[in-house]
This record gives structure tokens, C-alpha cells and sequence, in this order.
């Protein structure tokens, strides 16, 4: 490996040398300053920033890093990737703000070198799934996210449910995991490769046992549909998301799942495209019906994301099924198959990590507050504390996807890649779903602003800098509603995968 070759690979990875550098300066600080913690935040948010820039760079690139003998490389800079990143660091600079603002993060101020640390582990990890076009690269990037993310989640021991939720988290972790390994082992095994570009082309060019290597897509699927809480691998989601500290909470519902989406969609159009038609339509090996496999697997996922939500009394967990709905709304993207499809993808979640981040940090606020998450608790909150409740209000709308919030938008643009692909029975399916999530949302609104409380009036302030945190969050979400444009531009310039 000559120095040359090295050092273009590294320039094609500084968003994660950024973060990697940003990480080992967490742990120095934190060794040297002691019990002197308050700088920790700033070296994230700094850290943070540097990957951003490096990030914005690589809109214009279409390149592999670390190039085999094969010209195959183990990571890709290209928009697509480069806009996911953005995602888990647009969403990554809230949570460590949101961090700095939360009453159980703060009780474990001893600990902050530690928190994080952590979160930046994740982040790495997050950044190389994004990234990864090698199997054993996307297998150690994942489990570098599940490691940090199982002590996160049961980061505060002051209450039993956070260590309920890290030991869930690990044994669901621990066995999707596991399948995910033995999938990777036999998909190598069939080919005697682990790239992705070089298994596309040995699949294309001769015969590979099909019972196996279904069972081996399968099995890899496991590991990825665990990430993104994709139905039936979805049931540590509930359970974490209650018990895990509300940052952390919100960072796995957004940042976690971009990354999984990201890997999910790399990983189907990398291995398995044979073309692209005219109108934008993939044309896949005939080896396993993935269109299929993603209509059943949407449809049960937001069904019963949706179902579940209903009966919940907890926001938290409610939100967790909420999560598991909109997973499913965005394999229906999957399901579509086509470049339309992975355009309302890229949509539907640039709004949905703007709606989920308020969502989570208005309950915060409020749990600070009241002590709560419980949703009876919120009963008259909209009249004593009325930026708040219309600050939730919008959020809720727009994860509902009512108009003239952003999350129509995102609804839209995934309804009319259904219809453009004649699935229209399957545009019905989830247009029905989101009457049902209407209902849960709506009851929300409806304890807030027309329940009267039952314990008396909660009065507290909101500081300024956390109503400016709420406005930078809520105001998107009625401007991309109405001028939606920009967005749709973004989305379009983000698509494109390197090679296709």
C-alpha cells in the first residue's frame, strides 16, 4: 500500500476521522480535567461541527476508499451517504443541547466523560454503516453502534426500568446480531467474497443455490431490521425507548435509524441491481423477491406500530410504536423499488428527524417539569404552558402528516411513488394506517388542551434558549409545508449511489 493511496483514502474519511479525533479528545479532557465536566459539551458540539463541514464536501464526490486489487473499495463518499450523515449530525448536535438541558443527565454528572464518549462511539459507528460497501465493515460498524447504545440506554441507575431497558437492549441486540453474523458467513461461503460490488457481480455472472442464498439475504436482513425496529425485530423498541434517558431516546429513534435506512437501501441496490430503466425503476437479480418481502413487511410494521400505540399510556412508549409506524411508511419507499422511492425516502426523513427531535424535547422539557411521562399527567399543559402544547401540537400534526405541516410532504411524496408504481391498494393500506395514528395523536391534543388538569395548574417557565431550540425545530416544519422545494432538491441531488 503505497502513501499515496493511503492518504486519498484518509481525505475520503475525514467526516469520520473528525469524529474519531473529537472522541479520543472527549476521553483526554475528561482524564485530565477530573470532576471539572462543563467543557465536555462544547469539544462534542465543536467535534460535531468539523464533521459538518467535512460532510457538506462530499456532496460533490463519487469515490471508493481503501480500493481492493479488484478496484472494489470497503467505503464510499458519495451524496447519498453524505446526506445521512448530516441526518445523525443535525440530530447528534440537539441530543448533546437537549443532554446539557436534562434534569437525569445531569444527576449523573460524574459520568459525563463517559456519556460522551459513548455517543461519539456511536456516531462513528453510525458513519461507517452509512458508509460501508464490505459485509465485514457493515458487521462491526453495527456492532460498534449496539455497544455504545446498551450503555446508553441504561445510563441513569437511579431507576430500575433503565437497567430493564440495557438488558433487553443486549439480548435482542446479542441474538439479531448473532443471525446477522451466520447470514454474513453464508452469503461468503456462496460467493468468497464479502464486497458488496463483487458480489453483485459474481450473482450476475453465475449460478448460486437460491434456497441459500434467500436464506442467507434473510438472515442479514435480521441485523438490519433490528436496527430501523422494523417488524417482527421490533420488540426491544418499546421497552428502550421508555426506560433509556430521554436524549438517548431521541437519538436512537432518529440518528440510529438513518443509519439503518442507509445501510438497508445500500446494501439492496449495491448487491442485488442489474439495471436501472428509463423510468428509474431497479431491475434486480432473480434470486430472492425482495419487492414482495418489503410490501408484507411494511404493511405489519406500520399496522401494527399503529395498533400497539393505541393502548399506550406513556408518551415515551408511545412515541416507540409511533418509531415503528414510520418505519414501515418508509419501506413502503423500499417497496417501490425505483429511484422515486428512495427520492420520498430521503424526504419523508429529513422531516421525520426534525418532527421526532421537537417531539422528544418538549417531552423532556415537560418531564424536567412534572416528573412524567405519562399522558393523563398532561391534562390542562396546553393552557398553563401554551408554547409548549402548540410547539408538541405541530409536532404530532406533522408526524401525523396533516396538512400544512412538513410531514404531508413526506406522506405525499411516498403516496405518489406508490401510485406512479401502480401499487395502489398498497397506498390505501397506509393511508388507512395513518387514520389510526391520527387517533393516539389526537389524544394527546386533546388532554392538553381540552382535559382539564387534575392536580391543579403546572407554572413553570421556558428559558429562552430552550424556546429558541423549540422555534429552530418547529419552525421547518410549517415552512417545508408550505415551500417544500429546497427540500425536494436536496433529496434529489442525495440519491445518488456511487456506481449506479
Amino acid at each position: 500500500m503505497n502513501v499515496d493511496y493511503l492518504v486519498n483514502s484518509l481525505y475520503l474519511i475525514k467526516p469520520e476521522l473528525a469524529i474519531a479525533s473529537a472522541l479520543v479528545l472527549l476521553v483526554l479532557i475528561d482524564l485530565i480535567m477530573g470532576n471539572n465536566k462543563k467543557f465536555l459539551p462544547y469539544v462534542a458540539i465543536a467535534g460535531l461541527i468539523a464533521a459538518a463541514y467535512f460532510i457538506i464536501g462530499q456532496f460533490g464526490m463519487n469515490s471508493l476508499a481503501f480500493v481492493s486489487k479488484s478496484n472494489k473499495g470497503m467505503i464510499i463518499a458519495d451524496p447519498f451517504g453524505a446526506f445521512f450523515k448530516g441526518i445523525v449530525v443535525f440530530a447528534s448536535l440537539f441530543v448533546v443541547y437537549f443532554s446539557i438541558k436534562s434534569d437525569e443527565i445531569k444527576a449523573s454528572f460524574e459520568r459525563h466523560g463517559e456519556y460522551y464518549t459513548l455517543i461519539f462511539g456511536m456516531i462513528l459507528g453510525m458513519f461507517f454503516m452509512i458508509s460501508a460497501s464490505d459485509l465485514i465493515l457493515i458487521y462491526i460498524s453495527l456492532e460498534l453502534v449496539s455497544f455504545s447504545s446498551y450503555v446508553l440506554a441504561g445510563f441513569t441507575k437511579t431507576a430500575l426500568r433503565n437497567s430493564e431497558a440495557a438488558l433487553k437492549y443486549v439480548i435482542y441486540g446479542g441474538v439479531s446480531s448473532g443471525i446477522m453474523l451466520f447470514g454474513i458467513s453464508i452469503l461468503y461461503g456462496i460467493t468468497g467474497s464479502t464486497n458488496l460490488y463483487e458480489i453483485n457481480s459474481l450473482i450476475q455472472s453465475s449460478s448460486i443455490p437460491n434456497l441459500t442464498f434467500i436464506l442467507s439475504g434473510i438472515l442479514i436482513f435480521v441485523g438490519i431490521g433490528y436496527k430501523i425496529s422494523a417488524a417482527p425485530f421490533h420488540f426491544w423498541t418499546p421497552d428502550v425507548y421508555e426506560g433509556a434517558p430521554i436524549t438517548i431516546t431521541a437519538f436512537l429513534s432518529v440518528a440510529s435509524k438513518a443509519a439503518g435506512f442507509a445501510l438497508l437501501i445500500r446494501f439492496i441496490k449495491i448487491t442485488f441491481i442489474k439495471s436501472v430503466d428509463s423510468a428509474g425503476y431497479w431491475q434486480l437479480v432473480d434470486l430472492i423477491d425482495w419487492k414482495t418481502f418489503f410490501i408484507f413487511l411494511s404493511i405489519i410494521t406500520m399496522t401494527l406500530g399503529n395498533f400497539a400505540a393505541l393502548w399506550q399510556d406513556n408518551l415515551k412508549r408511545m412515541l416507540a410504536y409511533s418509531s415503528i409506524a414510520h418505519a414501515g411508511y418508509l419501506l413502503l419507499g423500499m417497496a417501490v423499488l425505483s429511484n422515486q422511492g428512495m427520492i420520498a425516502i430521503i424526504i419523508y426523513f429529513a422531516v421525520y428527524a426534525i418532527t421526532n427531535l421537537g417531539a422528544f424535547f418538549v417531552v423532556m422539557l415537560i418531564a424536567n417539569k412534572i416528573g412524567s411521562e405519562n399522558i393523563d399527567d398532561y391534562k390542562g399543559l396546553g393552557y398553563s404552558q401554551p408554547f409548549l402544547g402548540v410547539s408538541l401540537a405541530i409536532f404530532l400534526i406533522s408526524l401525523t402528516g396533516l396538512p400544512p405541516t412538513a410531514g404531508f410532504i413526506g406522506k405525499l411524496y411516498l403516496f405518489i411513488a406508490l401510485v406512479d408504481a401502480k401499487m395502489i391498494t398498497l397506498a390505501v393500506i397506509a393511508l388507512l394506517n395513518s387514520v389510526v395514528a391520527l387517533y393516539y395523536y389526537i389524544r394527546v391534543l386533546k388532554n392538553l388542551f381540552l382535559s382539564r388538569p387534575a392536580n391543579g395548574t403546572f407554572e413553570f417557565k421556558v428559558s429562552f434558549s430552550n424556546g429558541l431550540v423549540l422555534v429552530l425545530l418547529a419552525a421547518p416544519i410549517i415552512i417545508l409545508g408550505i415551500y417544500f422545494t429546497p427540500l425536494v432538491d436536496l433529496a434529489k441531488n442525495s440519491m445518488q449511489i456511487l456506481g449506479f
